[in-house]
């Protein structure tokens, strides 16, 4: 579907079920409603259960969706997180941001409008963010940090344009090679007019975006306005009826340099973020972090010194098979996760091969080393 030209900001109010939250400037928290036949479909492919290697038996059983009648409002399901949007908004082209996790970064800007968010290990155990924006806008995302070669492969299962400053040689040469369909937004080549530096901070801690800039930029470098149409579409359902939802829930998700923490809102249907024990808040819209969904990816993570001589570099093993745990609702869902190639979507299966599909609304993705103990309780 064409787009239009979006707004430099955004504030809308979704349709909900019973128990949803309405995000403002330019939030994308859940949302209620089906979206029409067209939109939703996806292809889920046939997989037998000995195919997927075994996890552990879930804590609870996957949730069953509840139909509701698509509201007569005129909104569409987004691309990446469904959630119910104005038409000119839903199918826009996504931006993946590089975001810095270090100490002198926080508090950082722009994750209540992002549609995914992925965090990962990177140089030195500290993690990196990227914030991938559709349907949500705001003017204030950053710090904006070099690219790395795991999350570029993140980046590309949406067909996103890249926006960073600069990265290590593996991950260069892969950009300037092997990026297409996506593009290129590098703060130190051609996509630079889309950054400004703020005097608060000191580099490199200091470069900020917007997705007004950012989406203009990749256009005007070749980028097409429109979220391609042969690329993956997550299977969602809609939010449970309360009674449905689990009353409590606390994750634990540890790093090196920081623990990441999430309370279940049952009445919101929203997980609340923090970081070391304190609300994690975005300073673009004041608010504390939310996500419908929760989804932590077990993965290989070592430190490279031979892809770029004299520097020890991260290095993620996103390509084929391994267990994952999904959040939602105040459930827990034992899972794996398939990746087939740089470009292929990370997809989602429960232990009978089943793909998982997600509750239509913000999805935090939690890449942790394999060994990472991840806790849950209610």
């Amino acid at each position: 579907m064409a787009s239009t030209r979006p707004p430099l900001r955004l504030r809308r109010s979704l349709t909900l079920l019973a128990g949803s939250i309405v995000l403002t400037v330019a939030g994308c928290g859940p949302s209620g409603g089906t979206p029409s036949p067209s939109a939703a479909a996806v292809e889920v492919p046939s997989a037998s259960p000995s195919a997927i290697p075994s996890v552990a038996p879930s804590s609870s059983p996957t949730p069953s969706p509840t139909p509701t009648p698509t509201p007569s409002t005129g909104l569409v399901p987004a691309d990446l997180d469904r959630v119910l949007v104005a038409p000119e908004l839903a199918h826009r082209l996504p931006l993946a941001v590089m975001i810095d996790d270090s100490r002198a970064a926080r508090p950082q800007s722009g994750f209540n409008a992002a549609s995914i968010v992925y965090q990962a290990t990177a140089d030195g155990y500290e993690s990196r963010y990227e914030l991938v924006f559709q349907e949500g806008d705001t003017s204030e995302i950053g710090p904006v940090r070099s690219a790395r070669f795991f999350l570029v492969q993140w980046a590309q299962e949406s067909g996103a344009a890249i926006a960073h400053y600069g990265g290590d040689r593996r991950t260069r040469t892969y950009i300037r090679y092997s990026l297409k369909p996506s593009t290129d937004v590098d703060g130190l080549g051609h996509g630079n007019p889309a950054y400004h530096r703020i005097k608060t901070r000191t580099a490199p801690h200091n470069a900020y975006t917007s997705t007004a800039k950012l989406r203009a930029r990749a256009i005007k470098l070749g980028a097409s306005p429109t979220f391609g149409a042969k690329l993956f579409v997550r299977p969602v359902r809609d939010a449970s009826a309360p009674a449905d939802r689990g009353t409590s829930q606390r994750i634990r998700i540890p790093y090196h340099t920081n623990t990441v923490s999430y309370v279940y809102d049952p009445v919101a249907n929203v997980y609340r973020r923090s970081i070391d024990g304190k609300p994690h808040i975005d300073p673009a819209d004041g608010q504390q972090v939310t996500t419908t969904n929760i989804v932590v990816l077990f993965q290989k993570f070592r430190i490279d010194t031979k892809i770029e001589k004299g520097h020890s570099r991260p290095d993620i093993k996103t390509l084929g098979t391994g267990k994952a745990i999904v959040f939602l609702e105040g459930h827990e869902i034992a899972a794996t996760w398939k990746k087939k190639s740089d470009k292929a979507p990370t997809r989602l299966y429960d232990a009978s091969g089943t793909e998982i599909p997600l509750v239509r609304g913000r999805t935090f993705i939690q890449s942790v080393p394999l060994g990472t103990k991840v806790t849950a309780r209610a």
